[in-house]
């Protein structure tokens, strides 16, 4: 029997999970889970890559205790973030996605290269936060001098488990970076903005094996094993989980809400511009999506209140609270309060208690589903009749009964570890297990 390991970082939650085949089914075990999410700094939002590095370790560790023998390894992250190297030396501070820095940027950006243009080549949607314009900034603040190469953060760890480095399709292609038709780096787009070539290396695939783990890794965890490059970006290795029909969608539920579709090639077009659709690498196709904001806003609430998933899973369906708001507010970003900042949006008629808030939060977000979905049928002239859930929201009932009650489409819930799922998948099909 052979036994992989999926190493899956969200932006809140990181876990290892275990994966085998027994009886012609894959059995997931978590091994370690631990918390990612953001620190505030003098230099704003920032990743303590090194803490997140540890628990990286402390968990490979922990999975060799249980399973000696590994077959493999595999990380995906978040997209969008990276890490600036100087030969094998990182160049700090690590900056998140959510980080202030990224709106003056992406307006410095676009008077060089207007955003039409830059859709027009790469099929990313606008936002403040994706690659290019992070790196403009480190451009601009001089940070980019110094540095030999950037490396997204599923690269950088991998590079710190194997001294490789790699740039792998499914998380470069999440930054605009990338040029749509061709999965290569569009080097005019990055001429263009005085980003240097030297930092952007051979894009590879998933499937690929990067090699093993340093000697001193070896030491530390006490074992072995290959590291290959899954679907890298998380939602890449979450809609590898999950075969759908032609009138199907998928919703990848967890930190960002991701609703789409799986196509042969880019859509691009003035109605997906218009929209905000993004086109981003998968495992042979491309996941046309949108991305919506996800459990990220309840969760914040969730730690502000001290209340838990599953008292709110017992009293909110009693709510008959129906007040909605925008839930991509600019002032919903990174406030220090999220409560305080949605009850600023629902003042004019604000909720009674704690439980009608949360209300509030899963109907918003089944309204930007509802809309969402209603431009994916004017951008691809079809009518879709199912929607399979995926992640950590799939288990949250009055969520999918809000989606459902909102877009008409049958729920499908599907409360798995899809991402970690995706990614085993990719190294099981990789060691020729399936």
């Amino acid at each position: 029997m052979k036994y992989y390991l999926a190493i899956d970082l969200g932006a809140t939650s990181g876990r290892h999970v275990i994966g085998f085949q027994n009886g012609g089914k894959i059995i997931l075990k978590e091994i370690h889970r631990f918390k990612t999410q953001m620190d505030d700094s003098p230099d704003g939002l920032v990743w303590d890559l090194p803490r997140i590095y540890n628990e990286i370790k402390f968990g490979i560790k922990k999975a060799f205790e249980e399973y000696p023998v590994i077959e493999s390894i595999s990380i995906d992250t978040w997209g969008v973030d990276y890490v600036l190297i100087n030969g094998d030396k990182e160049i700090p501070p690590y900056y998140a996605y959510r980080n202030e820095r990224c709106q003056k940027s992406a307006q410095k950006v676009h008077k060089i290269v207007n955003f039409d243009d830059i859709y027009i080549k790469t099929g990313i949607q606008f936002a403040a936060f994706n690659t290019l314009y992070q790196l403009f900034d480190d451009k601009e603040k001089g940070r980019l001098v110094e540095a030999t190469d950037y490396l997204m953060l599923p690269s950088y760890f991998t590079f710190k488990l194997t001294g490789v480095k790699t740039h792998e399709y499914t998380n470069e292609s999440t930054g605009s970076l990338l040029n749509a038709k061709t999965g290569e780096y569009d080097y005019e787009l990055l001429d263009r903005l005085g980003l240097p070539r030297k930092l952007f290396g051979e894009i590879r695939k998933p499937g690929v094996v990067v090699g093993e783990l340093l000697p001193e890794i070896q030491k530390e965890v006490v074992g072995n094993s290959k590291v290959i490059l899954c679907a890298s970006h998380d939602t890449g290795s979450a809609f590898e989980s999950v075969n759908i029909d032609d009138d199907s969608i998928i919703l990848s539920s967890g930190t960002w809400s991701l609703l789409g579709i799986k196509t042969n090639g880019p859509i691009i077009s003035n109605e997906s511009l218009e929209a905000n659709y993004t086109n981003e690498g998968g495992v042979g196709y491309i996941r046309f999506l949108k991305n919506i904001m996800g459990m990220y806003l309840a969760n914040r609430v969730i730690d502000e209140t001290g209340l838990d998933f599953k008292t709110l899973d017992s009293l909110i369906f009693d709510s008959d609270y129906k007040e909605t708001f925008d839930i991509h507010d600019s002032g919903l970003n990174a406030p220090k309060k999220m409560k305080k900042a949605i009850l600023e949006l629902l003042k004019k008629n604000p909720p009674k208690n704690d439980i009608d808030l949360f209300a509030s939060i899963y109907r918003s977000q089944a309204v930007c589903y509802k809309k969402a979905i209603d431009e994916l049928e004017k951008i691809t002239k079809k009518k879709y009749k199912k929607i399979y859930i995926i992640g950590g929201g799939a288990r949250n009932l009055f969520l999918n009964h809000m989606v459902k009650e909102y877009t008409g489409l049958k729920v499908i819930p599907m409360p798995i570890e899809a991402t970690a799922l995706g990614n085993i998948l990719v190294q099981m099909k990789a060691s020729k297990e399936l």
